[in-house]
């Protein structure tokens, strides 16, 4: 008979709160188990002491009699120090995938054009600032030049 130390869940709908078990593989998840070793409440912080309680004792006598954890149990009992956790640093499950990666390169390229593009209607704004002073300096230029124009001859 093969043991795992699992969770079977309990509690109300959308507030699960699970016991740790030693059952047999073949028992339904909420069904009949051997012995009750802890209990796991995913409500409580993160930091809570109360968040994952075990009984140390009984865990060590089932892993030595062959009990294997789950995955998720395998995490508290790593915790704990009771089993070494292996699983759970795998970096490449963190990079994003094939599409995720042309996405971002879609991003990259649009803010690029984007940013360009503001450039551009900076430099033209002022170009087109440099053009309108330099046309108002000639305007008020050419009234004072008309005048002394008009005043030449009628001096001659």
């Amino acid at each position: 008979m093969a043991v795992k130390l699992r969770l079977a869940r309990h509690g109300a709908k959308k507030r699960p709160y699970y016991r740790i078990v030693a059952a047999d593989v073949r028992a339904p998840r909420d069904g009949r188990f051997i012995e009750q070793v802890g209990a796991y409440n995913p409500m409580l912080p993160k930091d809570s002491e109360d968040r994952v309680k075990l009984d140390v004792e009984k865990v060590q006598e089932w892993l030595k009699k062959g009990a294997r954890p789950t995955e998720r149990v395998a995490r508290f009992l790593g915790a704990a120090g009771l089993w070494e956790w292996k699983a759970g640093n795998n970096p490449e499950k963190g990079k994003p995938g094939q599409k995720a990666l042309e996405r971002i390169e879609e991003r990259k390229e649009k803010a690029e054009a984007r940013a360009a593009a503001e450039a551009e209607a900076k430099e033209a704004a002022e170009e087109a600032k440099k053009a309108a002073e330099a046309a108002a300096k000639e305007a008020a230029e050419a009234p004072a030049e008309e005048a002394a124009a008009e005043e030449t001859p009628a001096e001659e």
